[in-house]
């Protein structure tokens, strides 16, 4: 078994000194850093610009996604009523304003036929004017006129709705009217049939607003201690970085897991997160630093000395020793030995480091 845990590090060396050697191929003899274009493509060598970062401790936790429930509109009819047509399905995505369902209702048409004669008559008696008929019959005309268009806003009908209702020639009280979106969003239920009848408050429909979304994450009682709204957050999921934020942090442990729920807001416009996945979150913590960090991956050890690569335009890479600091969310801060604005081997320095190591077996 020690025999086998010491060949794994020598076989992983050899694999990487074959892939040197098939890479040296192509590069120009002598330096065995000075790599064609055709090498560095090969071998997926990335070249970036050394900047600051701003880099904090971070808490991981597991957390699963959620609807955003300040983005959330649940749609019922105010008025019991009877669904007639289905104007919009699961999975549409509508604007505030269109219409989702057809409904019929005998109180909207109650209140339909008051409407129309109290609006008849508020004209006529308008168009006679306050001089031709007592205050007190001048008053009740505009009073019923109001309130039966009140009470059709209160049954949920907008003010184009009690418009159109009110056109000339066009004027029906059938009690049908539309059941319209509050908002925009997504439809993500509509638990409803065709012919059925509806209590009012009874959801018809879900409309979710996916811009963002909320990932709970659960933390042990000390790590979420640490944790303060608008603290920065690391969504991982399907092997993509979300940005997010910390909105709360609830103040009582689960009793069955012994853990702290974390509410963490992530912007969702590229519609990759929906309810009920499961992610990583890295939440930053403590004291932020402005400092040149570069991907852990892109140090590397030569003579025991941390190593960066860099490279000058057209020449070949050259190897740069550092001084590292503290490694967080996988970059590592650079004290000393690069400088902001220098291109470096954001990627595949160990292929570099391998060709070193090949071309001193060489001369050995």
């Amino acid at each position: 078994m020690n025999d086998l845990l010491l060949c794994r590090p020598l076989l992983a060396l050899s694999l990487t000194l074959a892939c040197a050697g098939a890479l040296a191929q192509h590069a120009p003899a002598g330096n065995p850093l000075a790599l064609d274009a055709g090498a560095v493509k090969e071998a997926g060598i990335i070249v970036d610009k050394a900047a600051t970062r701003t880099l904090a401790d971070e808490l991981k936790a597991p957390g699963e996604v959620e609807a955003d429930a300040y983005s959330t509109v649940l749609v019922s009819p105010r008025v019991a009523s009877q669904v007639l047509k289905r104007k919009a399905r699961l999975g549409d995505v509508v604007k505030a304003g269109d219409p989702l369902v057809e409904l019929s209702s005998v109180d909207v048409a109650g209140t339909q036929g008051e409407l129309i004669v109290a609006e008849q008559d508020w004209r006529r008696i308008a168009a006679l004017g306050p001089q031709a008929v007592s205050a007190r019959r001048y008053n009740e005309a505009r009073v019923a006129r109001d309130q039966a268009n009140a009470k059709l806003r209160a049954y949920g009908l907008s003010e184009g709705q009690i418009r159109n209702l009110l056109k000339a020639g066009s004027a029906r009280a059938d009690g049908s009217y539309d059941l319209l979106a509050p908002s925009e969003g997504r439809i993500t239920t509509d638990d409803f049939l065709v012919g059925e009848r509806v209590a009012a408050g009874r959801t018809l429909f879900t409309l979710v607003q996916e811009n963002s979304v909320w990932v709970e994450a659960q933390m042990t009682p000390a790590g979420a201690a640490r944790v303060k709204p608008g603290d920065r957050v690391r969504v991982i999921a399907h092997g993509t970085e979300l940005p997010g934020a910390v909105i709360q942090r609830s103040h009582q442990a689960s009793e069955r897991t012994r853990t702290v729920p974390v509410r963490i807001e992530v912007d969702n416009r590229q519609d990759l997160l929906h309810p009920g996945e499961l992610v990583e979150a890295y939440i930053a913590v403590g004291g932020e630093d402005e400092s040149v960090a570069v991907p852990a991956d892109a140090v590397v050890l030569l003579q025991n000395q941390p190593t960066v690569f860099v490279a000058h335009g057209t020449s070949p890479f050259e190897a740069a020793p550092v001084v590292t600091g503290e490694t967080h969310g996988g970059w590592t801060v650079i004290k000393q030995g690069l400088k902001p604005g220098t291109p470096y081997v954001r990627k595949g320095a160990f292929v570099l480091k391998a060709r070193l190591l090949r071309a001193q077996l060489g001369e050995e």
